[in-house]
């Protein structure tokens, strides 16, 4: 495994020049960011869910959760593990029958899977090295 940092949501953002959405993760006890561009819809996912929104039916990753939950699967933690391409990849860490499983996702998804069962977000260092930034300080 990679050496990681771990990361907390600080925000979800709309840009003004073309409505994209970001995911800005921060790092814990730094000024270190990572934002990610992410969909409208996972956009929402997580909002809703940081929020502590109800929402009157289960959502995508409210069904995921349901189902890890149901076949008593726990979601351990999140990776973003590569940038390639401006292209993240991440993982779902879950622990089944005594294993531990690795389940290809986007970072878009497992971050709203995240937030919704309260795992730690890992970022794997040379991703945040690579793509993190650090805000400019007031001179």
């Amino acid at each position: 495994m990679p050496r990681m940092v771990e990361v907390v949501i600080d925000s979800v953002r709309v840009s003004l020049t073309n409505q994209q959405r970001i995911v800005v993760l921060r790092e814990l006890n730094t000024e270190r960011y990572l934002p990610i561009w992410i969909g409208p819809y996972e956009a929402e996912a997580i909002t809703i869910a940081l929020q502590e929104i109800e929402v009157a039916r289960p959502q995508t990753h409210d069904l995921m959760r349901n189902i890890l939950k149901n076949l008593d699967a726990q979601l351990v933690r999140v990776e973003v593990l590569a940038l390639r391409d401006d292209v993240f990849y991440g993982n779902l860490v879950v622990e089944t029958n005594g294993m531990t499983v690795n389940i290809d996702s986007r970072p878009s998804d497992a971050l709203a899977l995240a937030v919704r069962t309260h795992v730690p977000i890992l970022i794997a260092l040379d991703v945040m090295d690579s793509a993190g930034v650090i805000p400019e300080q007031d001179i």
